[in-house]
């Protein structure tokens, strides 16, 4: 009897609830696997029926992944990637990359030498109306753009009401939380939209409302070398959650909103015209869609989509804004060095 293939998640919080429960739709005969990220002895209860518990990353090993998910909090991403990528299994780490330049300097040997195995997860990148806006500006609906602006923000007691927020790792600085690493996917998409930017000026605040250790506040100037301004603001604070990316051009102005996976374009005064509606996208799908690109990337049939220069320059551009924050000054982001 030929013996099913096993695929592997490293965590049990909601994230690698959910691609635990992916894995399981995609491949229905496969055997899913998981591994405390923390070292706590797990059950049916916290990560589904038939999934296969591992007590240890050996034992998890020893039944030879095809490929694995690392979906441990963002201080622990590169401590598990690297056993795996030793053993040559391929891996999908979660955003952002990790939680500091610091941490990753390190590993960074490893990591390049096996960066055709690595996706990092930035799965906002397969949702369809990412991939119409992204359309949108490569055909210059828009004409010259002018500027740029993002707003993004939800009341963190609301994110998972049924747990206290504060105990969450998006609430505590010990499990690479706050606004800047959490919300790291505007950062993301950001760069893929309008390439690297040039310099940073941030201000990053904790404003005491939510009794947390990490920024609940972001605002902030980034800058390209053309002098393209994009203002951004995130935050853990609006009771009306709020996702938008808005792009002022010659010719009009294009709205992306996120939470209704929609795009406007408005081209002068009561001159509205919707160019993409789904409101009830199903937003598994972009998550199913990211799984199913992996498998192919780990197949080595496919280049990784966001891959491991992806999620560093990401996680540059967010340390050139905490230090921004902290300095007071402008920074040039390429001086930030892993």
């Amino acid at each position: 009897m030929s013996v099913q293939p096993a695929y592997l998640v490293i965590g049990s919080g909601s994230i690698a609830k959910r691609h635990i429960g992916n894995l399981k739709k995609l491949f229905a005969s496969a055997r899913v696997g998981c591994i405390s990220a923390s070292g706590r002895t797990l059950s049916a209860e916290d990560v589904g029926e038939n999934t296969q518990i591992y007590r240890s990353m050996n034992e998890a090993l020893a039944d030879n992944p095809v490929l694995a998910i690392v979906a441990s909090p963002a201080p622990l991403h590169l401590a598990y990637a690297v056993q795996l990528l030793d053993r040559k299994v391929p891996v999908l780490i979660e955003k952002p990359l990790c939680d500091s330049l610091e941490r990753f300097s390190p590993h960074r040997d490893v990591l390049f030498e096996h960066k055709s195995r690595i996706e990092i997860a930035y799965n906002l990148r397969f949702m369809s109306s990412a991939l119409k806006f992204k359309a949108l500006l490569e055909a210059c609906s828009v004409g010259a753009i002018r500027s740029v602006s993002v707003d993004v923000g939800q009341y963190l007691p609301d994110w998972r009401p049924a747990s206290d927020y504060r105990k969450n790792v998006s609430a505590r600085r010990d499990l690479g939380g706050g606004v800047l690493l959490e919300l790291s996917h505007e950062l993301d998409y950001l760069r893929w939209l309008f390439g690297e930017f040039d310099t940073v000026y941030c201000v990053a605040r904790n404003t005491a409302a939510l009794e947390i250790d990490v920024e609940d506040t972001v605002d902030a100037l980034l800058v390209r070398s053309d002098r393209l301004a994009v203002n951004v603001h995130m935050d853990f604070l609006q009771r009306a959650a709020v996702r938008t990316c808005k792009v002022i051009g010659q010719e009009g102005t294009l709205i992306w909103d996120i939470l209704n996976n929609g795009i406007t374009l408005h081209t002068g005064r009561d001159q509205q015209h919707v160019l993409f509606e789904d409101p009830g996208y199903d937003r598994n799908n972009m998550y199913l869609d990211q799984l199913r690109h992996f498998v192919q990337v780990a197949q080595g049939t496919v280049s990784p989509v966001i891959d491991l220069e992806d999620g560093l320059q990401t996680l540059r551009l967010i340390e050139a804004m905490k230090k921004s924050s902290a300095t007071g000054q402008v920074v040039n982001i390429g001086d930030l060095q892993a």
